[in-house]
């Protein structure tokens, strides 16, 4: 069933984007929207898949939970058999639970230790050589490394200092694909607030790119309120939810 104030929802963030890249000098296509799909059911994820599919770009949508998550993917498949969709991987993720997300997302964006590194790598190893996948030759996961630019101890993240020394010891870690850099801005309601975060990871991601010879094609950055200026200043990749879906049972959505 087709829910118009959805794809209208939608149609309004993705004319947003394009305006603050134009206003940036940017070219559209520089910028991806992920849409963060948590706590939302799987027949509007469906719905938004279709109209999203319509306008030629392949759908990227967002989880947070691994277990939602993997029911969430399997009920979509079912809803829009052979639609070609792409999952990110957005939220905290427990050592203990690196099974439940290694080699199941497009893209991880949330890497914040070496300890998590090692976990997902034998997540990998174990899942390829029981399905003859990346120990026999297939892709790495590709995921970003989660910065704390805001250097909050509630959250996760590797400090900025942390940056280099954590870069070069992921470089022994084969089964992971670095594709470059995530934050979550101290006060992402506040758009100019979160400015100066979103400008200090592109220029750690140019001082890392010089110093580890790594492309670190990515800056996943920008929420619903603050995705224009993430866009201003370089972000590959935004993360919007509420924007789009709106609240959940009353209660705004979270699009971490």
């Amino acid at each position: 069933m087709e829910d118009q104030a959805l794809r209208d929802r939608f149609e309004a963030v993705c004319a947003r984007m394009r305006d603050a890249a134009r206003r940036s000098g940017r070219a559209e296509a520089e910028v991806r929207l992920v849409a963060v799909s948590k706590t939302h059911a799987a027949d509007a994820v469906a719905d938004l898949a279709r109209h999203w599919a319509g306008r030629g770009t392949r759908p990227a949508f967002g989880e947070n939970y691994a277990r939602e998550g993997a029911a969430k993917r399997a009920q979509v498949a079912r809803l829009v058999p052979g639609l070609d969709l792409e999952w990110h991987f957005i939220g905290h993720i427990q050592t203990n639970k690196a099974g439940e997300t290694a080699g199941r997302y497009n893209l991880i964006h949330s890497l914040d230790s070496l300890r998590l590194a090692r976990a997902l790598q034998r997540a990998l190893v174990a899942e390829g050589l029981a399905a003859g996948g990346l120990a026999a030759g297939g892709p790495p996961q590709a995921v970003l490394i989660q910065v704390n630019t805001g250097r909050e101890p509630q959250k996760s993240g590797v400090l900025p200092e942390e940056l280099e020394p954590f870069l070069l010891a992921l470089a022994e870690v084969r089964e992971l694909e670095i594709q470059g850099l995530m934050c979550l801005p101290p006060n992402p309601e506040q758009a100019e607030s979160s400015r100066p975060h979103f400008r200090r990871l592109r220029e750690l991601r140019e001082s890392m790119r010089s110093r580890s010879g790594l492309a670190l094609p990515h800056l996943s950055m920008g929420m619903s309120h603050d995705f224009e200026a993430a866009v201003e200043e370089g972000a590959t990749l935004i993360r919007v939810g509420t924007e789009i879906f709106g609240s959940r049972n009353g209660h705004p959505s979270s699009d971490k």
